[in-house]
């Protein structure tokens, strides 16, 4: 074993590699109550990007009042350079897909929910209403050549309406992907899912016709499940996982989410199970130590901890 990296044991039937959607920049800073200077966070997507991460979400266009934290969007677009251009942004409505088609822009994603509480709360829209508000800005983005991702939010549980049945996250999810999604990320907002749910989902979505390949899993380790969790998601074949670094995050508009899987945590658990993912872990964990440091606080991440 090699000072701060796992021992090496492959398990037959995973994945060989894995794709880390980092989205600490976005999802990660957006609960933060002070203020991050823009120019830290330009620092942290050029940090992360370093450190190997393959996709790295920068930000939100997202409306300044919401979300006072990513106001700053187009400055730190700016400062990313062309480099940013790669970036994904997320885009609530057609007035951010606006925004990210006057930088030029190459990736945005969408947010919906899996519940109609949710759905209300947050984009003050029905559940079928937030479809209809999506469909524009889907097209839109499509027909000018961007790729966009859904994320749907409540996939395992709600703070509002309890457990989440799985037929609705898949009917949720379907009409998403049928607007022009490439890829569905299925979020555990606020921390509840379990293994067995995990399986569960994965395999109605195959059964509705949506492969691995167009999934992807978001989970938050509120009830500190989330490695377990995306253990099972590898073992049911998904190969794209959403990660933040030093487990940053949690959600303005759910008070009961709390940190997500940390970026450090998933790759000690890939790094030991043999499956690639590219990324550099002592540059990370060192990245997010220089993060913690700026927030005044030490990272939630426990390899990060350990590590330091």
């Amino acid at each position: 074993m090699t000072p701060g990296l796992p021992t090496v044991v492959p398990e037959p039937g995973l994945p060989e590699r894995v794709t880390i959607y980092e989205v600490g920049p976005r999802d990660g800073l957006q609960n933060e109550q002070a203020l991050v200077p823009t120019e830290v966070k330009a620092e942290f997507v050029q940090r992360l990007v370093r450190a190997g991460l393959p996709v790295v979400e920068a930000t939100s266009f997202v409306h300044p009042r919401w979300v006072p934290q990513l106001a700053d969007a187009e400055e730190l677009m700016g400062l990313l350079g062309e480099a940013g251009r790669r970036h994904p942004v997320l885009v609530p409505n057609e007035r951010g897909l606006d925004r990210a088609l006057a930088l030029g822009l190459e990736h945005v994603a969408i947010f919906g929910s899996a519940t109609e509480t949710f759905a209300q709360k947050n984009l003050n829209r029905s559940l079928d209403g937030q479809l209809e508000m999506f469909e524009p800005t889907v097209r839109r983005a499509r027909d000018h050549g961007l790729d966009v991702r859904a994320y749907v939010s409540m996939c395992f549980g709600d703070p509002w309406e309890g457990p989440v049945p799985v037929e609705q996250v898949v009917a949720v999810g379907t009409r998403l992907l049928d607007l022009g999604a490439s890829q569905l990320s299925l979020g555990d907002t606020i921390g509840v899912g379990t293994a067995g749910q995990v399986t569960a989902l994965v395999a109605a979505f195959d059964a509705a016709g949506v492969g691995v390949d167009r999934l992807a899993l978001h989970f938050h380790d509120t009830y500190g499940q989330a490695l377990t969790n995306a253990y099972a998601a590898l073992r049911a074949g998904i190969t794209t996982f959403d990660a933040s670094a030093g487990g940053l995050g949690g959600c303005p508009y759910a008070k009961s989410a709390t940190g997500n899987l940390a970026t450090e945590d998933l790759v000690w658990l890939l790094t030991g199970l043999g499956i690639e993912h590219g990324v550099d872990l002592a540059a990370l964990a060192a990245t997010s130590t220089w993060l913690a440091d700026r927030l005044g606080r030490p990272s939630p991440s426990a390899v990060v901890r350990a590590l330091a």
